[in-house]
């Protein structure tokens, strides 16, 4: 069965948007202890954090196995809010802001699947969302500035972190095996920041693909609960993947352009 781009996108968005919010939710079984930082932004204490983590870990596993088998158009859109929420906590409980931005991915994946998929639509809010449905040319160019911008804002935000010299980025390259750590981490930010800025001006297709393949690399080198951080952050990668695809043609000027090929085939033959 051969995919249009628009499917291409839309499979990888929703699985995307799975991987992130079943990942999130996996630390919220395990009782991830940083998690007390952001409950407690909220007034409630240690012990109480832990009693109401797998609660809030179980609603995200359900949201993702929902966006996998049938994704609600109500459900995608509480994760473009519940994703930019957990993402705020993090500098709301005093870490630095480019913790936020670089999970532009949580929210951005699932935001860019409304807007490809016709925006909220709040008369079909409960219906499911179809992966036949084909873009207008405005809808289109949103969906591109959409994943342009947050794939900018995760690159940029894991680069400034990298500037800042975060604590766990110097644990990873020194585990690599690199003897200066902050030099490491020095030019990891500014490539970062830099590939950011490339693809907010210009995304070149080839580039992004190199910049996907070097996010996925990269969220394989964390300390802890490995596989779970490298499910956590699908949504960078399916930013950046669907991004490569938009890149690969766009589908609505495609359609026009055979349309309008095709009735000149015809009007021609029609005066022979």
């Amino acid at each position: 069965m051969k995919f249009t781009v628009e499917q291409k996108i839309h499979y990888t968005l929703r699985i995307a948007c799975a991987m992130c919010f079943i990942g999130h939710g996996s630390f919220g079984i395990i009782g991830k202890e940083l998690w007390t930082n952001y409950f407690a932004v909220f007034g409630i204490g240690h012990d109480s954090a832990f009693q109401l983590m797998p609660y809030v870990g179980t609603i995200d596993i359900l949201c993702g196995i929902i966006i996998l088998v049938y994704p609600i158009r109500a459900v995608v859109f509480w994760l473009v809010i519940w994703g930019m929420i957990t993402a705020l906590l993090r500098p709301l409980s005093g870490e630095p802001y480019p913790e936020f931005i670089e999970r532009a991915g949580n929210f951005g994946a699932p935001l860019a699947l409304l807007i490809l998929s016709g925006g909220i639509n709040f008369k079909k809010v409960f219906s499911p969302i179809s992966p036949f449905v084909f873009p207008k040319e405005k809808a289109w160019s949103n969906l591109r500035l959409c994943l342009q911008f947050a794939a900018f804002l995760l690159l940029s935000g894991h680069g400034w972190l990298n500037l800042m010299d975060k604590s766990s980025l110097l644990n990873e390259y020194r585990l690599l095996g690199f003897d200066h750590p902050a030099q490491t981490a020095l030019i990891v930010g500014l490539f970062e920041i830099l590939a950011a800025i490339s693809i907010l001006i210009r995304p070149l297709r080839s580039a992004v693909l190199f910049f996907f393949i070097w996010k996925m690399a990269a969220e394989l080198l964390y300390p802890h609960y490995e596989l779970f951080e490298f499910i956590e952050r699908g949504g960078s990668y399916g930013i950046l993947l669907a991004l490569w695809f938009t890149l690969e043609i766009n589908p609505v000027m495609k359609r026009k352009n055979d349309g309008f090929f095709a009735t000149n085939f015809l009007m021609n033959n029609n005066r022979l």
